[in-house]
C-alpha cells in the first residue's frame, strides 16, 4: 500500500486523487473536535483504497478538492458508524456524500452484534489489535505528530480490508440487498439538520415534568439551541439541562427571578436574559394542544403479554437460524407493533426483516402456524 502521509498541499492531494481515480469505493474517516463548539470542527480526513492511503489536513488544504470524489455516484464511500462523519461532511459541503456503506451496520447483519465498535470488528475479522493511545488527542492542534498521523491512518488502513471481507460474506449469504434501505437512509440530509423544536426531547429530566411544564421546556430548549447555534458554543455553555428543568417548573418572570435560579450563569448578558424571559412567556402561552406529549408505552393485556413473549422467542429463533443477533433484526416494540397491526412503524413489516422474521411472527399471530419444540429450538409448523 502506498502511503501518501499527511497531505498539506493541493498538489499532493491531487496526486492522491489521481492515484485512486477509477476506484469503485474509498474508505473514509474523519477526526473532529466539538468540545468547545456547537458545530463539529473538521480536523482531519483519512482516505484509503486497498493500495493507496492518505490523511488530508483540512486546516491546510481546501477540501472542496474532494467534492468530485465524495459526490461521485459511482464511488461508494465506506465508513464505520457513519452518522457522525456524515454530519461533519454535511456541515462542510451542505450535502451528504452518497452512496455510502456502513461497516457497523453490515457487521450486524453477519452476527457481530448491532453496534460493534471498530476496534472490536478489526480484531474479530483481521485479528489485529489497534493502537488506542491517541483516543483523547486534540486533533485541532498543529503540528500533528507522526504517531498521531499513523494512528489516524490505521482507521482507514484496516477499514478498507474490513469492507472487502464484509462484502464477500454478505454476497456469499445473498444479503447485500438487505443493506440497500439502511444505506440509503444514511444519506438523508434531514438526519443532520439541527431541529431546535425537538431539542426538549434531549433534555435530561424532561420526562418528569408535568404537561404544561413541558410546554415551557419546549420553547426554552429551542431558544437555547438557537443561541448555541448562533454563538457556535456547546448548548450546556448557554444553560445546563438542570437549569432548563428548573425554569420549566418555576417560570421566573423577571431578571431577579432568573438570578435566583441555582447555577444560573452570572455572565449571561442582559439581551440574552431578556430573550430567555420572552421564551418563558411564549412557553407559558402555549395552548394545551401544543404541549409536547411523551410517547405512551403500550399497555398490553395479559393475553397480549403472552403473545409478545412468544413473538420474541420466535424472533430469537429466526435470528439463531440466520446466525445474527435478534437485536439486529428488531426490538420488542417492533413485535408489539406487529401484533397490533401497525405496519407503518414496525421494522418487521418490510424488507429483509419481514423476509426472515416478520412474516413468520405475523403468521403465528394470525393463527396460521403452530409451534413445537425440538432439540434444535422452536419449530414453526404451517
Amino acid at each position: 500500500m502506498r502511503d501518501h502521509g499527511l497531505i498539506e498541499h493541493k498538489d499532493d492531494l491531487q496526486a492522491f486523487l489521481d492515484a485512486i481515480a477509477g476506484a469503485d469505493w474509498v474508505a473514509l474517516d474523519t477526526e473532529f473536535m466539538r468540545e468547545k463548539t456547537y458545530y463539529p470542527r473538521l480536523c482531519l480526513i483519512q482516505l484509503a483504497t486497498l493500495d493507496q492511503i492518505a490523511c488530508v489536513d483540512p486546516l491546510k488544504v481546501d477540501i472542496r478538492q474532494l467534492e468530485p470524489l465524495l459526490f461521485d455516484a459511482d464511488v461508494t464511500k465506506v465508513f464505520h458508524s457513519a452518522s457522525q462523519d456524515l454530519e461533519v461532511l454535511y456541515r462542510e459541503f451542505a450535502r451528504v456524500p452518497a452512496p455510502v456503506f456502513d461497516t457497523q451496520i453490515a457487521a450486524g447483519l453477519l452476527g457481530h452484534g448491532e453496534q460493534i465498535g471498530y476496534a472490536n470488528l478489526v480484531k474479530a475479522l483481521l485479528d489485529r489489535e489497534l493502537d488506542k493511545s491517541q483516543t483523547r488527542t486534540d486533533w485541532a492542534r498543529r503540528p500533528l505528530s507522526e504517531q498521531q498521523v499513523r494512528y489516524a491512518a490505521d482507521d482507514v488502513r484496516f477499514l478498507a480490508t474490513v469492507y472487502m471481507r464484509l462484502v464477500h460474506e454478505l454476497e456469499s449469504l445473498d444479503r447485500m440487498h438487505w443493506l440497500s434501505p439502511e444505506m440509503e437512509a444514511l444519506s438523508n440530509p434531514t438526519l443532520y439538520e439541527p431541529a431546535p423544536e425537538n431539542a426538549w426531547q434531549r433534555v435530561s429530566g424532561a420526562k418528569r415534568l408535568k404537561p404544561r411544564e413541558r410546554g415551557v421546556l419546549k420553547v426554552v430548549a429551542a431558544w437555547r439551541e438557537r443561541a448555541a447555534q448562533e454563538s457556535d458554543r456547546p448548548r450546556r455553555w448557554i444553560l445546563a439541562d438542570d437549569i432548563l428543568i428548573d425554569i420549566a417548573r418555576r417560570t421566573p418572570q423577571d431578571l431577579d427571578g432568573l438570578r435566583q435560579l441555582r447555577g444560573f450563569p452570572d455572565g449571561m448578558k442582559a439581551p440574552r436574559q431578556e430573550a430567555l424571559l420572552q421564551a418563558i412567556r411564549e412557553g407559558q402561552a402555549l395552548p394545551r394542544e401544543a404541549w409536547p406529549q411523551l410517547p405512551e408505552k403500550a399497555r398490553l393485556t395479559e393475553a397480549e403479554e403472552v403473545l409478545v413473549d412468544i413473538g420474541m422467542a420466535l424472533l430469537r429463533e429466526c435470528a439463531r437460524s440466520n446466525q445474527i443477533t435478534a437485536s439486529a433484526i428488531a426490538q420488542r416494540k417492533d413485535v408489539i407493533e406487529l401484533l397490533r397491526g401497525d405496519g407503518t412503524t414496525s421494522r418487521l413489516s418490510s424488507g429483509w426483516r419481514l423476509e426472515i422474521a416478520g412474516r413468520r411472527i405475523r403468521r403465528w399471530f394470525a393463527g396460521e402456524d403452530a409451534l413445537s419444540c425440538s432439540g434444535d429450538g422452536l419449530v414453526i409448523q404451517s
